[in-house]
């Protein structure tokens, strides 16, 4: 799903990724974790298209066989848009819309309709449990249900693969067991890939695969901790 090979980035004189070079399957969660500063949000932030690693010889980045490196603004921003779904710690709903509003705002960026996008909105809501909160704007939800109204925003096109940074960073323990709970439940059942940058041990650790970033690269893992995985 993800073939990502050579990736670096600076900032100015810094080096911040060093190479990394990162494979994950259709339908994996991986958890990348490391110290603040090691890389783990610029590393995402370039798997998921919202920033550009540095040019050099034999930097690529396929995504479902696409090398997004190759499209131009617009395309990059078509393909993100109906391929990508992004979970941020802080769940940057739109406070002057509504629940159903927010989560219906990537499909009507791509021009779907508007009924059956909002259908699809109601059917989220209704399977995360809001559908009494669709109206509501995001100052009348709770901390955990307004993560779960991006959650929903970020589903409505149907990605391929989720990108979420720290997302439950923001909530108390008990709503982000339940937010992790639902990661595995949404994979299960939809088959999307989540790759996840988190400090939060329970959750890196519930992934099918934990990556360890140390000062702009990622960490090799000893012979006998490696999975057995089947081939890309």
């Amino acid at each position: 799903m993800i073939h990502a090979t050579r990736i670096e980035k600076y900032y100015d004189q810094l080096q911040v990724l060093k190479g990394v070079d990162l494979h994950i399957k259709k339908g994996e969660i991986v958890s990348i974790v490391g110290a603040s500063g090691a890389g783990k949000t610029t590393l995402l932030q370039i798997l998921g298209t919202l920033d550009k690693p540095a040019a050099s010889d034999g930097t690529s980045l396929f995504i479902n066989g696409q090398n997004t490196l190759k499209l131009n603004d617009r395309e990059l921003s078509a393909f993100r848009n109906l391929n990508l779904g992004f979970i941020f710690q802080f769940h940057q709903l739109l406070p002057e819309f509504t629940a159903l509003e927010n989560i219906c705002i990537p499909a009507f960026i791509a021009g779907k309709d508007k009924r059956e996008t909002e259908a699809e909105a109601r059917r989220l809501l209704e399977y995360l449990g809001l559908s009494h909160r669709e109206k509501h704007y995001p100052s009348q939800l709770s901390g955990g249900e307004q993560q779960r109204v991006a959650v929903a925003r970020a589903l409505i096109n149907k990605p391929q693969v989720i990108f979420a940074d720290e997302p439950s960073g923001n909530l108390d323990t008990h709503t982000a067991e339940n937010l992790h709970q639902l990661f595995f439940k949404l994979r299960d059942e939809f088959g999307q890939t989540f790759v996840i940058v988190t400090h939060n041990e329970e959750l890196a650790n519930m992934a099918d695969r934990k990556l360890v970033m140390v000062d702009g690269l990622i960490q090799l893992p000893a012979a006998a901790d490696i999975p057995d995985y089947p081939s890309l």
